[in-house]
């Protein structure tokens, strides 16, 4: 099935209004759309079929005062019945040209060890590193 992209921005909340299953990890929220779409360095790539929000892929800038900015991939997220047809990767590379456009110079992500489908498309996008980091989430 034939799919598009499309970047996301403030004014763009009511495109969300049919989302497949697995997309998102959990319901959306109004207002944390509202200012996710809203804050400065939030990138937002979503992927439709038809009217039908198939994919999301998700990335913060991330700056330095040392060095040049960062591209963090923060999600990325396909219907589970729109898997396999390049969608994820789709999305990967429009947000990677979309932090490109802002002066990333980079870009980084991480996964867990055992999500195989993941860790076979970041792969797949030829990294220059892969060094099996360990990630440590903390509650706050």
């Amino acid at each position: 099935m034939p799919f598009s992209l499309k970047r996301m921005s403030a004014d763009d909340e009511a495109l969300f209004g049919t989302i497949a299953p697995d997309v998102f990890d959990e319901p959306i929220d109004a207002a944390r759309l509202a200012a996710y779409l809203s804050e400065l360095g939030h990138l937002l790539v979503l992927a439709f079929e038809d009217d039908l929000v198939v994919g999301q892929c998700a990335g913060v800038l991330h700056r330095h005062p040392d060095k040049a900015t960062e591209l963090y991939v923060d999600e990325v997220g396909t219907a589970s019945t729109h898997r396999r047809q390049g969608i994820a990767r789709a999305m990967l590379r429009e947000l990677f040209a979309w932090g490109r456009e802002l002066g990333c110079e980079e870009a980084w992500l991480g996964t867990e060890f055992d999500n195989l489908e993941a860790n076979a498309l970041y792969r797949g996008l030829q990294p220059i590193e892969d060094d099996g980091i360990q990630f440590y989430v903390f509650k706050l």
